[in-house]
């Protein structure tokens, strides 16, 4: 779908502060009609009158969605995004595709994907081509980075990070940079970007045992940290591993504090029944920290472990996958934001000086466009969102899977 066609444009609406909710069942999706309009989308910062030093911390309530416009429709189960700098937007497809969406005028989704994979994938399963992230270097090598599950020889399922050259506008020469991550139809984890320490970090899910993650043999059940060819960095926890952090249960998202660099997680609680279920995180990650996965789950306050700083509860899932933090001047800079999918919701979290006590949280987007699995600021300080409805688990609309322009003040 090229840019100036129908767009779907949500009501504005100030956000709804979080409340518990059961776990059963999702929530009626609104509808709107399409509208016809011409938009650019920015790729470098608009001039401002504001001051150009930085908010120092954000707005302690609730955030107004301005506008949402359709940026581009047609797409099948989108997992990540990335941009380069010429304004071309990189789009993973779980099932094996990379696409291209060229922001500005004349721009719009090409039909012709830059890459393809053999990726393992299941309809209702969470495997597949999964994150991607540009090499901060991109303009100058052209490197992209790829998180996909594949079959191996013996018919399991593992995970692998592989590098690609943008080549003419198609990804070539493919180099292992990662391989031999344990995966399943489940809890494959996926997300890969680069840290403000430029190494490359690698969310990893459990596999589906949970024994995985308190294994520190094992590369499932983790954060990584590896430098762009694949070697450890020499002041990982371990010597010669990539383990960043260790005890979880299924990453999906995560995202470094403007300011202070911290970095910090999305994780996936159990889903048995109840009162086994729910339980979604927020973490703080540190240096060789263990999350605790799977002998406790939530605030725990056991001192073998560290504790979410924020968890969903005993009755709600948010589902919650990919993160970012607002870090452009104004007044919600320093908020965390991440897309939830059965939650099907912006989540919005403003945390207090230490980093660590939550101030103020909230939901925008609330059952507007159904599940949402990735969340991208761009430089005009506006954000992309990826929906999620063509997953197998979702209830498609005709315009279905998405990727929306949010505009927040």
């Amino acid at each position: 779908m090229a840019l100036g066609t129908p767009v779907r444009r949500a009501p504005i609406a100030l956000a709804v502060v979080v409340v518990a909710s059961a776990c059963a069942g999702s929530p009626p999706r609104a509808t709107t009609s399409p509208q016809t309009t011409t938009i650019a989308i920015p790729t470098t910062p608009a001039p401002s009158s504001a001051s150009p030093t930085p908010t120092p911390s954000p707005r302690i309530g609730p955030a107004v969605v301005e506008n949402v416009q359709l940026i581009a429709g047609g797409l099948v189960a989108p997992w990540a995004v990335d941009l380069a700098p010429d304004g071309r937007l990189f789009v993973t497809e779980r099932a094996g595709r990379v696409r291209i969406v060229q922001l500005g005028p004349g721009g719009g989704l090409r039909s012709e994907p830059w890459a393809t994979f053999p990726a393992s994938t299941v309809r209702d399963g969470e495997k597949g081509l999964l994150g991607i992230a540009l090499d901060p270097d991109f303009a100058r090598n052209g490197f992209v980075y790829l998180y996909y599950s594949y079959a191996a020889s013996n018919g399991a399922t593992r995970n692998k990070v592989v590098r690609l050259h943008d080549d003419n506008g198609r990804g070539t020469e493919e180099t292992v940079i990662l391989d031999g991550i344990p995966g399943n139809s489940n809890h494959d984890g996926g997300r890969v970007k680069f840290g403000p320490d430029g190494k490359l970090y690698v969310t990893t899910g459990d596999a589906e045992n949970g024994a995985n993650a308190q294994n520190p043999a094992s590369l499932a059940g983790k954060i990584l940290r590896i430098n762009k060819d694949g070697s450890v960095p020499g002041d990982n926890p371990t010597v010669g591993s990539p383990v960043w952090s260790l005890g979880h249960r299924n990453v999906q998202g995560i995202t470094w504090q403007p300011d202070t660099g911290a970095l910090y997680e999305t994780e996936h609680g159990p889903s048995n029944p109840f009162p086994d279920c729910c339980h979604d995180e927020v973490n703080l990650i540190v240096r060789g920290g263990n999350y605790g996965w799977p002998t406790v789950r939530a605030i725990a306050n056991d001192q073998r472990f560290r504790d979410p700083l924020l968890e969903s509860g005993n009755f709600e899932t948010w589902a919650p996958s990919g993160a970012t933090f607002a870090t452009r001047p104004g007044p919600l800079r320093g908020s965390l934001l991440f897309a939830t999918l059965r939650g099907q919701h912006l989540h919005r979290v403003v945390f207090g000086a230490d980093g660590r006590t939550v101030a103020f949280q909230e939901k925008l987007l609330a059952n507007q466009y159904g599940r949402l699995r990735d969340v991208y600021e761009i430089a005009s300080g506006e954000f992309l969102v990826l929906t999620s409805n063509r997953d197998g688990r979702g209830q498609p609309v005709a315009d279905d899977d998405r990727v929306l322009l949010v505009t927040l003040r």
